[in-house]
């Protein structure tokens, strides 16, 4: 039981690097075979309403499961060494879906070129590096499940929740979320696709946080509570006064 909830684990992290790797080609067109802007197109209404749909079907699996009362009800299902990386393969398995049945919409919004396109692909790939590296600040194999199973093969009691503020979370509150949002929205060519993916994952990550912090705040209380005050969510400030030091 022990082994196979590490080899469940690793295949779970295994899916979801294949689905990052393509997020990164399929935003930004990069080799990758099916990208947001190739594919056959369709009629523009059908186009949308698919798109849509695949978004909001990652979004409501993503936010309902990682919120507590469903996780403890999913606890009677799913043993919780493999709640976390049941989480991640459904969230995979959600964005590989995405990723094969978008419609793209071609038309043009924008077009950059020159020293402007060159700024802002360096935006894309530092939206993506301030999500992987944010990810290794709090923990990424925790964040991914792999820490689970593998302190459940090893029969280590986890610890109880740690709050910590490292490097860019003393910046915004949400580096992994503001890198998301870079990547999405820095490119030179913006097409009809590009932008209805950009806006509804930025209006997805504007609703998720508000999730999320409400339930950090029933986890941490004033402790949180205060961070929240003194850090900005998203846009990097000076830190104001009030919170913690």
């Amino acid at each position: 039981m022990r082994a196979f909830a590490v080899l469940y684990g690793v295949l779970a992290y295994g899916i979801f690097l294949v689905s990052f790797l393509y997020a990164i080609g399929f935003v930004g067109g990069l080799v990758v075979p099916k990208t947001i802007d190739s594919g056959m197109t369709a009629d523009v209404v059908p186009s949308v309403v698919i798109n849509l749909l695949l978004l909001s079907l990652f979004a409501v699996q993503h936010s309902v499961m990682a919120r507590p009362a469903f996780k403890r009800w999913w606890a009677q299902f799913v043993p919780p060494p493999v709640e976390r990386s049941t989480f991640v393969l459904l969230a995979s398995l959600a964005l590989l879906l995405l990723y094969w049945q978008w419609r793209p919409l071609p038309h043009p919004i924008w077009t950059v070129t020159g020293v402007w396109a060159q700024v802002l692909w360096a935006v894309f790939w530092l939206g993506w590096g301030l999500v992987l590296l944010s990810t290794f600040l709090i923990n990424h194999f925790d964040l991914f499940g792999l820490k689970q199973v593998w302190d459940y093969r090893a029969r280590r009691e986890r610890p109880p929740m740690e709050f910590k503020t490292p490097w860019f979370y003393k910046a915004v509150r949400h580096p992994i979320y503001l890198g998301f949002i870079l990547a999405f929205w820095a490119t030179p060519t913006m097409t009809a696709g590009h932008l209805l993916f950009a806006l509804v994952t930025t209006a997805y990550i504007l609703v998720g946080i508000q999730l999320e912090e409400r339930d950090l705040i029933a986890s941490f209380g004033e402790t949180y509570t205060l961070y929240r005050r003194r850090v900005s969510m998203l846009i990097p400030l000076p830190p104001r006064r009030g919170g913690n030091p």
